[in-house]
């Protein structure tokens, strides 16, 4: 039995990756996201000139409101009307003109940006900042607070994050990296379970209509030839994930070259060459960036990734299986897709809305759990640090929803793939999964 599942697997893995549209899709579509890098990097160097700077005019009937330029905007002060710059800003010798009329500090009413263009949310946000500062800044002068000691007030804190292991062993941790591993990690298994799973189904549709099917299972049973077929599209697509990875980070690499740039690792390994000692100078933040790297357990993610990643292609590959099977063209397919893709999408929404904001909320402990939803939202929450317990937990009941699933699909496969020309409903499906 095991053979013959070989045989298919080799045979979908090698028809699909001899085609000219992987080859073509494994060569371009990684060039892709390198070559937005590379655009949005020449903007932004493009940009960089004077032209870029948002000179912003201010006319402050208080005379109190002096704002300090930063890199967002410099501001400007001058004595002249409203009217005098609202015509600097329609000449375009101002972005924008910020008037400040007389205000009553306890409500702080009337103050208005004109620009010739609408502003996004950032300057307007950054703009409310400023005078907010401003503002709490006057107020606590007219109480009688020395200038001197108001400056001494003003702290800068930073807050460092330890993990406890069960253990009692501790790890710098870092909420932004946390989010990114698990934000790209649990996007991946998505998009990897939606494309390849649909893969499965167009294929099985395809053979099913043009008959090969009958050829194939008289000299193999239909579980033998579904399990073929969801091993070998599963293989195309980690070995096309692969080649992904490393012509991105190679196209990467040169692409940031060419302006000027070090990717993240190769800055890293630089500052840490013994050669140049200025690798331990003070103010480096080299030590941080080792406290960090320290922190993330390696060998846990790319476990915790393979196992999801091939558990939950497994889990929604039999049922993608099993649809195509049961119909005669995608058009029949939509029907049933929704059921099945509705726990996927919900494990996706929920990385963002619940997992990745409060890894250890009650949603995000059970979303984690559910077979069909743990794939996306575990990997959420293995970067910011998961109990062996959980883990295991998840883990095992995703192996036992594979077997349902597979168990269940094969009903239907073995069934399903035979059938043309019937109109197959959900009672349908349960009768065949019923029937020995």
């Amino acid at each position: 039995m095991p053979n013959k599942i070989f045989l298919v697997v080799k045979r979908e893995y090698l028809a699909r990756v001899k085609k000219r549209s992987f080859i073509v899709a494994t060569i371009l579509t990684p060039l892709i996201f390198p070559s937005i890098l590379g655009v949005f990097l020449w903007i932004g160097m493009s940009d960089t000139g004077g032209d870029s700077a948002r000179f912003i005019e201010v006319v402050d009937e208080n005379q109190e409101f002096f704002l300090e330029s930063n890199e967002l905007f410099v501001f400007s002060y001058g004595i002249m009307t409203v009217a005098e710059a609202k015509e600097m800003v329609q000449k375009g010798n101002r972005y924008g003109f910020l008037h400040i009329p007389k205000l009553n500090l306890a409500q702080p009413i009337g103050i208005t940006f004109y620009a010739a263009e609408t502003p996004g949310m950032s300057v307007v946000s950054g703009l409310e900042s400023e005078i907010k500062a401003k503002i709490e800044e006057i107020k606590l002068l007219n109480s009688g607070i020395d200038r001197e000691l108001l400056d001494k007030l003003k702290t800068e804190v930073s807050v460092l994050s330890i993990r406890l292991g069960q253990t009692g062993n501790e790890a710098v941790s870092n909420t932004v990296i946390n989010y990114a591993i698990g934000f790209i990690s649990g996007i991946l298994i998505y998009t990897f379970i939606f494309v390849y799973g649909n893969q499965i189904m167009q294929g099985v549709i395809e053979e099913k209509s043009s008959r090969i099917v009958e050829i194939l299972v008289s000299s193999l049973k239909p579980f033998q030839l579904m399990m073929g077929k969801i091993i070998g599209i599963g293989a195309v697509g980690l070995t096309q994930f692969l080649i992904w990875i490393v012509l991105i980070s190679v196209v990467s690499s040169v692409i940031m070259g060419f302006f000027g740039m070090k990717m993240p690792q190769q800055e890293l390994m630089e500052q840490a060459n013994p050669e140049g000692m200025g690798w331990m100078s003070e103010g480096s933040d080299l030590p941080d960036m080792i406290q960090l790297i320290q922190g993330i357990d390696f060998v846990s993610l790319v476990i915790s990734f393979l196992i999801y990643f091939v558990g939950g292609y497994l889990l929604y590959g039999a049922f993608f299986a099993a649809i195509g099977a049961a119909v005669d063209s995608p058009s029949d397919a939509q029907q049933f897709m929704f059921p099945v893709t509705i726990p996927l999408l919900i494990g996706y929404m929920g990385l963002f809305i619940f997992v990745l904001d409060d890894p250890n909320s009650k949603v995000s402990y059970w979303l984690s759990i559910v077979p069909f939803t743990s794939p996306v939202a575990m990997m959420g929450r293995v970067s910011f640090g998961v109990p062996l317990s959980q883990l295991v937990l998840s883990i095992s009941l995703l192996v036992v929803g594979f077997l349902f699933t597979t168990w269940s699909a094969g009903k239907i496969y073995k069934i399903g793939i035979l059938v043309h020309g019937t109109r197959v409903n959900y009672k349908t499906l349960w009768r065949w999964i019923k029937e020995n």
